[in-house]
């Protein structure tokens, strides 16, 4: 969430950083503004009048010691309504408030300087691109193919259990799911992040806390009957443990990772690029999440990106890294890189990962500060990314390693199968 001094005082730089997003903010911005005038008013107002009250409660209680009695009784009806007075303002407030916060839940965070501009997808910026993609035989199968071949996934099965977009991953194919996960929450508690385990489901507050209300609201499963949400991603309720803290700024930076499933409605789209492990509604995946001291984070966001590049060096996957533009940024991001494995039987490029900065913008709505080295409190900032999204991982892995003889498996992941062959 946007801080409200911060659009005070630098409004016309915010409106030209929301255009790079595609958004016309200047009326929303001048409604924020108003309703925070409003906002302050009735606090000086709400201010005044309790210290008021307090001042003749003071005062009366001095005339019934004295034995004023008379002075006293009059002033009481005089306290009785200031008493009633502060309780409009404070409702009045309350309303206030609320409006204010209706009104920046609905602005997206202003991007980084180095965001380009652009409209969708095809206006990113590739910045880096590593691996060789492989010659494949002419009769190269996509993965949802590979996965019935070797009845490693059963799509079908998973459709009649639940519905389109819940796979059922079974026998070597659910055995290299589980080394994955385990492969890369080593990988990532190596490099100094701490495992947790965190639940699936959390409530609104969470929600809002991390932006996935109200702005994806329709994406989410909802249980309605106890108003929990099941998780889009870790990422969620990992930084979510850490909402309304104030931590001290020798306590940064936190590096928090977990393995959690995650659910996303994703309703909407049919073809063949969503096909097989493209897109589901239910998918494993591992984050990394990090709350940093803010003259770092874009040095941690850096490391981030280093540390996603050599796990795909390991697996030996051919990817690039786009920088996405301000029209295909994140409602909460200020700059995010997507990293793409290629799949070659698909020939089109997959994205497995987003690592990104949302600066104050996750902090502000969970309260989340630090104290910093001159004891003032700040707010931190934090970061999170896929480290790595199994689904197309795995797509990637079936296309590019299949051979005439069956799937080899990438030579890290050998010791967590088992087995490095799938025949």
């Amino acid at each position: 969430m946007l801080q409200v001094h911060e659009i005070r005082d630098n409004k016309e730089e915010f409106i030209t950083a929301l255009a790079k997003r595609g958004l016309d903010a200047k009326a929303v911005l001048e409604k924020v503004l108003a309703a925070d005038e409003v906002r302050r008013n009735t606090q000086a107002k709400l201010d005044e009048t309790l210290a008021q009250a307090n001042t003749l409660s003071k005062e009366i209680g001095m005339l019934f010691k004295s034995g004023a009695t008379d002075k006293a009784n009059a002033l009481k009806e005089k306290s009785s309504t200031l008493k009633e007075n502060s309780k409009q303002l404070q409702d009045q407030l309350n309303a206030a408030v609320s409006r204010l916060e209706e009104l920046l839940y609905t602005l997206p965070n202003i991007p980084h300087s180095s965001v380009p501009a652009g409209t969708d997808e095809t206006d990113n910026e590739e910045v880096f691109t590593e691996g060789t993609i492989p010659e494949l035989q002419k009769d190269a199968l996509p993965h949802w193919e590979l996965a019935k071949k070797y009845a490693l996934i059963d799509f079908e099965l998973g459709v009649k259990i639940t519905g389109a977009g819940f796979p059922v991953y079974k026998g070597k194919g659910a055995r290299l799911q589980r080394a994955l996960i385990a492969y890369f929450l080593d990988k990532n508690t190596s490099a100094g992040y701490t495992e947790y385990q965190v639940p699936h489901l959390v409530n609104e507050a969470s929600g809002f806390g991390t932006g996935q209300l109200p702005d994806k609201e329709g994406q989410m499963y909802h249980i309605t009957a106890d108003d929990l949400y099941l998780i889009p991603t870790a990422e969620v309720p990992v930084t979510n443990m850490f909402r309304g803290d104030l931590l001290m700024h020798n306590e940064l930076p936190i590096r928090c990772t977990g393995y959690t499933p995650c659910f996303r409605r994703e309703a909407g789209s049919y073809g063949a690029h969503v096909r097989g492990l493209n897109r589901l509604h239910q998918f494993d995946k591992v984050e990394i999440v990090r709350i940093e001291h803010p003259d770092n984070s874009y040095a941690a966001l850096d490391g981030m990106v280093e540390h996603v590049k050599q796990i795909l060096r390991e697996l030996e996957l051919p990817y690039r890294i786009l920088k996405l533009c301000g029209g295909d940024l994140g409602f909460t991001s200020a700059l995010t890189y997507d990293f793409e494995v290629f799949s070659t039987a698909q020939d089109r490029w997959l994205e497995i990962s987003s690592v990104s900065n949302f600066e104050t913008f996750q902090a502000n709505r969970l309260k989340l500060r630090f104290k910093d080295t001159d004891g003032s409190n700040k707010l931190v900032h934090t970061l999170n990314g896929s480290a790595l999204a199994l689904p197309r991982v795995l797509a990637g892995i079936l296309e590019n390693y299949q051979t005439p003889e069956g799937i080899r498996i990438p030579e890290v992941l050998v010791p967590y199968c088992g087995f490095d062959m799938i025949s």
